[in-house]
């Protein structure tokens, strides 16, 4: 597991690879993601935006946005957090990820990024 903390955001990952869904003689490779987002600040914050970097290790970079995450944009109160998961599909049997969320801070509608650290998605039987 990974962690980034930006502004009394803390952003953890824990990476899965997903057998079941991948097909690698089509270059199809499948992982799957958990994010858990706590709020450590005094403050609620909103999770507006999510802006995410991807990286296939063939050189392939590609570049996903929208708003919130899974169809929501959660409002996560002080000391709480916020859990999701979600996939990526790969060409090669690894890669990774990275990227922001844009974030308001409900007191004064203030907005920052909150950094998603650099993940790895690597299929396990690419480590033996």
């Amino acid at each position: 597991m990974v962690a980034q903390i930006t502004e009394g955001v803390k952003v953890s990952v824990e990476t899965t690879y997903q057998p079941e869904y991948s097909n690698p003689a089509n270059e199809h490779f499948m992982f799957a993601y958990k994010i858990q987002i706590e709020n450590l600040s005094e403050y609620s914050v909103q999770l507006l935006r999510r802006h995410w970097v991807i990286f296939d290790s063939n050189g392939t970079k590609r570049e996903v946005e929208g708003e919130g995450v899974v169809g929501l944009q959660p409002i996560i109160e002080p000391g709480q957090n916020y859990e999701y998961v979600s996939g990526c599909n790969l060409k090669t049997d690894m890669g990774a990820m990275q990227g922001t969320y844009q974030m308001k801070r409900l007191v004064d509608e203030e907005l920052f990024d909150a950094l998603i650290p650099e993940f790895n998605l690597i299929a396990p039987f690419k480590l033996n």
